[in-house]
């Protein structure tokens, strides 16, 4: 059986990050990106589903800090900060989300579906659970290829429960494939939480024991936690030893989508999460308390974050909408 072992934000300060700036910058530009991204959804100006990443935001900005270039990205619905990661232009994502032709996916994705081969960003998947298996794939690719590339293969506590994820678990442990599974435990599935869903153990880390495929505990609440975490499993699965499997224990701050009241817990617990666990708040004090910066420097960050994502907003808006002929552009058809 795989060893489930857990790290805490205790002895954070010892990561092998050099560049708390930006960690803390990165991080920011997720949060001020989403801010925005939600009010344009209020003014109309994004459709359909949109699914906010705010209070997330540890999670893929540390572990993304642990990877290197030819190293692939997948995952769910709740993809926007994950682009933004990746090093996807603010601009081409906002358009995308908007609809617009200046978008990633030229207008035709929306906020569930853009790609970027470029930066190694393969989706942006709305079914749940589906980029699982595609993530299984991408690794598989990469062990094929001996480019010594890494697949990190997010996905939700909601998703842990779907049969296809089990079935890329045993494919990735029997071919040894440089994969990590990374289960963003927010701790409510839609509207349900973890405890309500589960019907055995909600230690999600240790979902691939029967794999033998080593489990471990995140705080996805602290960014140094996180991509220390990320250093030594991502390097294992490098070496060629396999899969693992990585519950961050994080949280969102607003509902699943921009359509949910969220009214299935207090806001009580919101508001001490964000009192207590904010990742961004806990980087700035540590930043402030190590003298790495200072208030104004930090003020300048917010600024500088702040102006991009404007940016943004104004080249989706002032981007033009598909002509009815996209339709028909990248379609197949066998004949």
């Amino acid at each position: 059986m795989a060893t489930a072992k857990s790290t805490s934000s205790k002895g954070a300060s010892k990561s092998p990050s050099t560049d708390l700036l930006k960690l803390y910058r990165d991080m920011l530009l997720i949060r001020r990106f989403e801010e925005k991204a939600g009010q344009l959804y209020g003014m109309g100006l994004i459709g359909g589903f949109c699914h906010l990443y705010i209070g997330q935001e540890a999670v893929v900005v540390g572990l993304t800090a642990a990877t290197r270039p030819g190293d692939s990205f997948i995952t769910s619905y709740r993809d926007h900060g994950h682009m933004l990661a990746a090093g996807m232009d603010p601009k081409g994502v906002m358009a995308e989300l908007t609809g617009r032709v200046g978008g990633y996916s030229r207008g035709k994705g929306g906020s569930m579906h853009m790609f970027s081969r470029e930066k190694g960003f393969f989706g942006g998947h709305g079914i749940v659970a589906a980029q699982v298996p595609l993530g299984t794939g991408l690794a598989f690719g990469h062990k094929y290829r001996e480019d010594g590339g890494v697949c990190l293969c997010f996905l939700g506590d909601g998703a842990v429960n779907q049969g296809q994820v089990y079935e890329s678990f045993n494919m990735a442990a029997l071919w040894k494939l440089p994969v990590i599974y990374v289960i963003e435990n927010n701790r409510y599935g839609m509207g349900t939480s973890v405890e309500r869903a589960s019907a055995s153990s909600t230690e999600l880390h240790r979902r691939g024991d029967a794999y033998g495929i080593p489990g471990i505990a995140v705080d996805g609440m602290d960014v140094l936690e996180v991509e220390k975490a990320g250093r030594k499993w991502i390097a294992h699965a490098r070496e060629g030893k396999g899969p693992v499997v990585l519950e961050m224990k994080t949280y969102r701050y607003r509902g699943h989508s921009m359509s949910d009241p969220a009214k299935y817990r207090t806001k009580e617990e919101v508001s001490k999460v964000r009192a207590e666990h904010d990742p961004i708040d806990t980087l700035a004090k540590l930043i402030l308390e190590g003298k790495a910066a200072g208030e104004d420097q930090l003020k300048e960050i917010d600024r500088e974050v702040k102006e991009i994502c404007t940016n943004a907003s104004d080249f989706a808006q002032a981007s033009p909408l598909p002509e009815a002929k996209e339709l028909f552009t990248d379609i197949l058809v066998g004949i």
